[in-house]
């Protein structure tokens, strides 16, 4: 059964309508819906596709997903069925999938992103377009959001390549420069940034003294992160995005309504659920329902009203 559609919690991200700011990150419900068997996905935003890439990946060997104590290590490897196969298999599903559809795109090189992203964009199935420059588990995967000259490359390619989906930047937390980097990709035409990605991580079992990820490092999601994001997402708001009028997805270890609300405080006009789906799928809709008893409780009209407004 859906939650409904509280009307405090309608949401404008970048000019695209959501039913309310909570959106499954990239990866959690598969390509498109495979979350729907288990919850109404008319009951959040908006679902991201996996990272697709121009070729097909098999991704990282087994293990690739491990828990800690404070989240998950991932290592997945950005493995899915390619470009050409998502598009075939899978634009019916997105045609009829019950929120909005943010198509993920991931690289090795600039013209694997143009080449993505403008088939997707060519489509014209997909409100906005997510470029992953920050996957910590490939060798490239975090090149070209390493520096703000290397992202300015790759985006101003992507940039050219986008006509219809509006262009969102998804950029990693162990940035070194958080602000700048953020107002690069403002520069580069961004209507949107996802703030952040996972941070690089490892983990080794003491008995083997082997790495436990068959790839030695991965990415650390879940609550170990979410302060780290809270910061990002409030710097970079008050640096940069407010005053651009650029929203930011805040998105790292939102486990409960708090955390979320924790984020639109902070900044984020929306926020991503990740770790939170492999523990309980259904748990966005237990969020969605907090943040509009915490709108209420918090005496506005939209829910918009409470971006960014962290008492200093």
């Amino acid at each position: 059964m859906s939650v409904g559609v509280p009307q405090l919690l309608l949401t404008k991200l970048a000019g695209i309508d959501l039913r309310n700011p909570v959106i499954a990150a990239a990866g959690t419900c598969g390509y498109v819906d495979e979350l729907a068997d288990i919850f109404d996905l008319s009951d959040i935003g908006a679902v991201t596709t996996k990272s697709i890439t121009r070729e097909v990946r098999e991704g990282n060997a087994p293990w690739r997903i491990i828990p800690t104590r404070s989240g998950m290590l991932n290592a997945i490897g950005l493995a899915n069925k390619g470009i050409d196969r998502f598009l075939f298999e899978e634009v019916p599903r997105v045609r009829g999938c019950k929120a909005v559809v943010i198509g993920s795109v991931a690289g090795h090189t600039i013209d694997d992103y143009v080449a993505v992203a403008g088939a997707m964009d060519a489509s014209q199935e997909f409100r906005a377009i997510e470029v992953n420059v920050s996957c910590p588990n490939t060798s490239t995967g975090r090149h070209f959001g390493a520096d703000p000259s290397t992202l300015r490359e790759v985006l101003t390619a992507v940039r050219g390549a986008v006509s219809h989906a509006k262009l969102f930047v998804k950029l990693a937390p162990d940035m070194a420069d958080p602000i700048a980097m953020s107002a690069m990709a403002i520069e580069c035409g961004a209507n949107a940034l996802v703030l952040c990605n996972t941070m690089p991580a490892m983990a080794i079992d003491v008995h083997t003294r082997k790495p436990r990820l068959s790839r030695g490092k991965g990415g650390l999601s879940g609550p170990a992160v979410h302060p780290i994001v809270v910061r990002i997402v409030h710097d970079v708001y008050a640096a940069v995005a407010r005053d651009a009028g650029v929203p930011i997805i805040g998105l790292g270890g939102v486990m409960s309504w708090e955390d979320a609300a924790e984020l639109i405080l902070a900044g984020a006009t929306a926020v991503g659920m990740g770790t939170a789906l492999f523990v309980d799928p259904k748990s966005p809709r237990r969020v969605v329902r907090g943040l509009d008893k915490w709108a209420c409780d918090q005496g506005v009209t939209q829910i918009s009203q409470l971006v960014g407004q962290v008492v200093s």
